[in-house]
């Protein structure tokens, strides 16, 4: 089982700034990618809140070696709380971001989370989440 785990705003996908972040909706994107973890033979959960706590929560529930993509938003660059979260809990997880982090603001260019996963995946566009699924399920 992989846990795609989207956090603040991401559920305005299709709305904001589509110019960056594309046409599609959240629920397209997780339609799609549940469609392709299908072929490949892989069970996968959504989760989706603007809520840093329930982000928490839903991830202090699993085992350590669980497996988690995460797109944490703009959480990434102010949540310590979330990296310690998902240190603490010793989860594998891959932080992908839909857009290029690197060529945005400069606020941006920090992650908190990327220090404590697996790997990081930016600015391939939506992309990013199969890259991230097919990573963890070959590799834990």
């Amino acid at each position: 089982m992989i846990h795609v785990i989207n956090g603040a705003n991401l559920n305005l996908l299709g709305k904001r700034e589509p110019e960056v972040y594309g046409a599609r909706t959240l629920s397209d994107l997780m339609s799609e990618l549940a469609t392709f973890a299908k072929k490949n033979n892989i069970e996968t959960d959504f989760f989706q809140s603007n809520h840093e706590g329930a982000i928490i929560d839903y991830i202090q529930q699993f085992e350590p070696g669980t497996k988690i993509i995460i797109n944490p938003g703009a959480l990434a660059h102010t949540s310590i709380a979330l990296r310690d979260c998902i240190s603490g809990t010793q989860v594998n997880a891959v932080e992908v971001h839909i857009s290029n982090i690197y060529a945005r603001e400069d606020f941006r260019h920090f992650s908190y989370l990327s220090g404590v996963c697996k790997g990081v995946i930016s600015g391939l566009g939506t992309e990013c989440y199969k890259m991230a699924l097919l990573y963890l399920s070959e590799r834990y």
